[in-house]
């Protein structure tokens, strides 16, 4: 019998991830070496943002003609735009974003603070990336705490702000859908 698309959905699916995989892989090796060549980095930086845009213009393309990858490609779509609006500066972040993976997202910040207390990060690179994770889980639909609230609305930065205001723009059927996975997430994890 047939698959009536179910295999050619999933493979799409899985080159969707592998395409914003190596993307954010590609921004995060540059990252590691911004300061060997800042002006190649800027370059390359210029060029993998560029992709991440024209990656976008494409998911949106495949989002309006098939309905079934609405939820992928609507993840995949609020991660594109925090990375490319330069809210988010931490591909990992990123990643786990696109992946709609709250769990991880929330591990991400206990170890964060962790490192922080350690030493191993500066105060403001975990600001910036605690920033990133809780403006990341608000956006899939995670309840916030009075203090993790707090801490946003004392700490969020202008870009921040603008990929609140560009995500927020999205058609109104991808954020439901989008936010429904999330909670679909969640009761699994629960349960």
């Amino acid at each position: 019998m047939a698959s009536r698309g179910a295999d050619e959905t999933k493979k799409l699916k899985e080159n969707i991830e592998e395409q914003l995989n190596r993307l954010l892989t590609q921004l995060k090796d540059l990252e590691e070496f911004k300061d060997e060549d800042p002006e190649e980095y800027e370059s390359m930086r210029a060029d993998t943002i560029s992709q991440l845009k024209e990656f976008q213009v494409t998911l949106q393309k495949m989002a309006q003609g098939n309905m079934t990858l609405v939820d992928t490609i609507g993840g995949v779509q609020l991660a594109i735009q925090a990375a490319v609006s330069s809210a988010f500066k931490t591909p990992e972040v990123i990643k786990l974003f696109a992946k709609q993976d709250n769990n991880s997202l929330r591990q991400h910040l206990v170890n964060l603070q962790t490192q922080q207390k350690l030493g191993k990060i500066s105060r403001s690179a975990a600001t910036q990336q605690a920033i990133e994770i809780l403006t990341a889980l608000k956006k899939l639909g995670d309840t916030l705490s009075p203090v993790e609230e707090d801490f946003l609305v004392e700490n969020r930065t202008e870009a921040m702000k603008d990929f609140e205001k560009v995500s927020s723009d999205m058609g109104q059927a991808a954020k439901t859908k989008i936010l429904s996975s999330a909670a679909n997430e969640n009761r699994k994890v629960q349960n």
